[in-house]
């Protein structure tokens, strides 16, 4: 069969390609002469008569074939970093890295404890973390750059194995002391007296939200929109404004007796999961195994 003929140093120069979208970005990241690159990826495109790649002015696009050449070069990549992951455990050292991918409303506080207090009983496992919105959580994990994903569910992805899903209500969120907060729950009405801050309509909870205020023909103009979560949650801290949240993400702050929230009664706002994700058909190294369990185990914990 030809797939036995595919070298590693090959394989190599192709997925780096693959990422730069050029071979001249790739030629720079790899140190590897352009020349080089470019041999090896014609080799391949010979010995499996197909092209690659279809070059374009602003850079090369995978055909349908390449795709497919990827997708098993990633498989590759992925299956020998968790190979030498588990034999460096096998013998003792406990060293290695976790690549994670996270909503931002997991990478402000739940993530960074989560890690440092995971790094107590591992001190030599280093992590890497991107934070960024839900499609591109999904995203690196599914081209390999993140071993795991934690993020709040969107429509089905391809290629992407959700391994746990829990539910994830949009919540109110406000200050403690504010008038709201004797309640056990509030009406989206109950609302119109108070200014609000609220994240951008590209996000899961805002755009629950605003299916919510559209069912009960309610309109709300908020004095405050940010992209940014902290923002949001520092403007409550200075007065009577109410903002939207989703449990996780204001856990701690919660704990310190800083904020208040407070279920909002509408259906609408019961819509919302959290996902963690992995790539479908991957074997996870024994280190990643032992972190997504007690990642699991943080998630479903109380306040």
């Amino acid at each position: 069969m030809k797939s036995q003929y595919l070298q590693d140093t090959a394989l190599r120069y192709f997925l780096e390609v693959v990422r730069c979208g050029s071979i001249a970005e790739a030629s720079q990241r790899l140190n590897v002469a352009s020349s080089a690159i470019s041999r090896q990826i014609s080799s391949l495109e010979e010995l499996l008569d197909t092209v690659l790649f279809e070059r374009r002015p602003r850079g090369m696009v995978l055909s349908a074939g390449g795709e497919m050449l990827a997708a098993h070069a990633q498989k590759v990549t992925l299956e020998a970093d968790r190979v030498v992951a588990d034999l460096l455990a096998l013998k003792g050292l406990r060293s290695g890295r976790i690549r994670v991918a996270a909503s931002e409303g997991f990478g402000i506080d739940f993530m960074p404890r989560l890690i440092r207090n995971f790094q107590q009983k591992y001190p030599a496992i280093q992590f890497q973390v991107y934070v960024g919105p839900p499609a591109m959580v999904s995203r690196h994990v599914r081209d390999g750059n993140a071993d795991v994903g934690v993020t709040f569910n969107r429509l089905p992805e391809p290629d992407i194995k959700i391994v746990h899903q829990q539910p994830a209500p949009v919540l109110l969120l406000m200050r403690n002391g504010h008038p709201l907060s004797k309640f056990k729950s509030v009406t989206l009405s109950q609302l119109r007296p108070y200014p609000l801050a609220l994240p951008d309509p590209d996000t899961t909870l805002r755009q629950l939200f605003d299916l919510a205020c559209s069912r009960q023909q309610l309109v709300f103009e908020p004095v405050l929109t940010s992209n940014y979560i902290q923002t949001l949650h520092n403007y409550l801290l200075e007065g009577d404004a109410l903002s939207i949240t989703g449990e996780v993400t204001v856990r701690y702050r919660i704990a310190k007796g800083e904020f208040t929230m407070v279920p909002i009664r509408d259906r609408a706002l019961d819509g919302r999961y959290v996902e963690v994700q992995t790539l479908s058909g991957r074997t996870l190294p024994r280190i990643v195994e032992i972190f997504l369990d007690y990642l699991l185990g943080e998630l479903n914990k109380d306040i």
